[in-house]
């Protein structure tokens, strides 16, 4: 729920039109959806393709987002820290709300990074050996039923990689994210990662489709064009 609502705080977007999945001559593009998976996106690149081993692959985030996050902690902690420093060196600090309240928006600042860098660092994990993709703090060997977890599918139901582009109109910018999403055999898709640096989102897409030995669906050109 959390997680929802920083997405709704941070930036609005809006879909790309819709255009001919034909192009692709797969019944399955027919099936699917071209619209965005996940709303919202950022507009710098979040998460890096990392080669674990010849059967593992990995996204892991940047070191730019980890940056990012860890600014807003750094901020709100910082914040809290002087304001209170400076309250209790006039002997002012008091059970007072206007005088706390800087120290509850430093700690609000705090929060947010936090949860940031919590759900920006999800693992996002393709495992041949096990044979499961997921995305999540749990793996599919976690549980006793793994249908039970929300963001896995097994390696041998995927289809096809998507690339998506989505405009995102903020209160003082607007720009483009990027979603890559893999696309199930009865067209279902799971979101992979969404992010703005569309030529590494395309290298990594193209990483990945070698090592699943699945085609990628790229409709972010299109969508692109025909938005502009």
């Amino acid at each position: 729920m959390m997680k929802n609502i920083l997405q709704k705080l941070s930036s609005f977007g809006t879909a790309p039109p819709q255009f001919d999945p034909a192009i692709f001559k797969d019944e399955i593009a027919l099936k699917t959806e071209w619209t965005p998976a996940k709303g919202g996106g950022a507009n710098f690149r979040t998460h890096k393709l990392i080669e674990i081993s010849p059967y593992r692959i990995e996204f892991h985030s940047s070191v730019g987002a980890k940056i990012f996050y860890s600014l807003f902690m750094v901020f709100g902690l910082g914040f809290g820290i002087v304001f209170a420093a400076i309250e209790l060196s006039e002997g002012e600090l008091s059970i007072d709300i206007e005088k706390l309240m800087p120290i509850l928006f430093g700690l609000l600042f705090f929060a947010v990074g936090a949860l940031m860098l919590y759900f920006g660092t999800t693992p996002i994990v393709f495992d041949r050996a096990s044979g499961y993709f997921w995305k999540g703090r749990k793996t599919p060997q976690d549980v006793l039923d793994w249908h039970s977890l929300k963001n896995v599918a097994q390696i041998g139901e995927i289809h096809a990689l998507q690339i998506l582009a989505e405009y995102i109109r903020g209160s003082k910018s607007s720009y483009y994210s990027y979603e890559l999403n893999i696309v199930l055999r009865d067209g279902k898709r799971l979101n992979v990662v969404d992010h703005g640096n569309l030529n590494k989102l395309r290298e990594d897409a193209k990483t990945l489709s070698a090592f699943l030995g699945k085609a990628v669906w790229d409709a972010t050109e299109i969508s692109t064009r025909k938005t502009e």
